[in-house]
């Protein structure tokens, strides 16, 4: 049985406080994993999100939860991290201006970091490449090649113990994201997925990151809890 083989299995979660990552978090708890949840404060445009997840964190009793904080707004070239880009509200041709130039390559380092630290085997991700928005560090190929390249970089691999890259929602459309996480008992009313939530963490209903998650709820034929503006 595949929990009672992961029980107590320590992994490393990279954890916005989304939709997506809330549900890769629930389904780590749900296969017996021993969770470490990692957020990042990495210059995004507010914190609503970071406090979501302290909030779900402790509700859904991870064995400990961490904020890393590195700056990638020194940097722009987002709408996510530069205030003088504006995020969208129609969809972009293209790899739109939300796109964090290599966020995911960062956080995984991160992550795959404290996995050393702490002699974790598995990370997991919620990244997704069927309802998203073109990012390229979403797609399954980059989770593959990051994966082999962890492998070589680090010591507890060299010495034989390797590690796994999870990305179980990648293949996944938004509504079937949604239908799990409703099957594992997530409350999705606690998370924030806007772009430009307010400071009550009320969504604005026009990005991209409200528009997947509308048409995700509506779908599924299961009410959309968020609360927007």
């Amino acid at each position: 049985m595949q929990n009672s083989l992961q029980q107590g299995q320590k992994a490393i979660v990279l954890f916005s406080g989304g939709l997506d990552s809330t549900t890769t978090l629930a389904l780590a708890k749900s296969q017996g994993y021993d969770c470490y949840a990692l957020s990042v404060r990495y210059g995004q445009r507010h914190s609503t999100e970071l406090e979501a997840a302290e909030r779900i964190a402790r509700l859904l009793n991870v064995t400990e939860h961490r904020t890393f904080e590195i700056d990638l707004s020194m940097f722009g070239g987002s709408a996510l991290t530069d205030p003088a880009v504006q995020v969208p509200d129609h969809p972009a041709q293209g790899i739109p201006v939300t796109y964090v130039p290599a966020r995911n390559t960062v956080f995984l380092s991160v992550a795959l970091a404290w996995a050393e630290v702490i002699h974790a085997r598995d990370i997991f991700i919620g990244v997704n490449a069927v309802d998203y928005s073109g990012y390229p560090d979403c797609r399954p190929e980059y989770v593959e090649a990051y994966q082999d390249m962890a492998n070589l970089a680090t010591r507890d691999a060299v010495e034989g113990h390797e590690l796994t890259i999870h990305a179980p929602l990648v293949s996944l459309s938004k509504s079937e994201i949604i239908q799990l996480g409703h099957e594992l008992g997530v409350d999705y009313s606690l998370t924030v997925s806007c772009y430009s939530a307010d400071v009550q963490g009320r969504a604005c209903g026009k990005c991209d990151a409200c528009r997947f998650r509308k048409q995700g709820f509506a779908e599924a034929g299961i009410d959309d809890p968020t609360r927007y503006n």
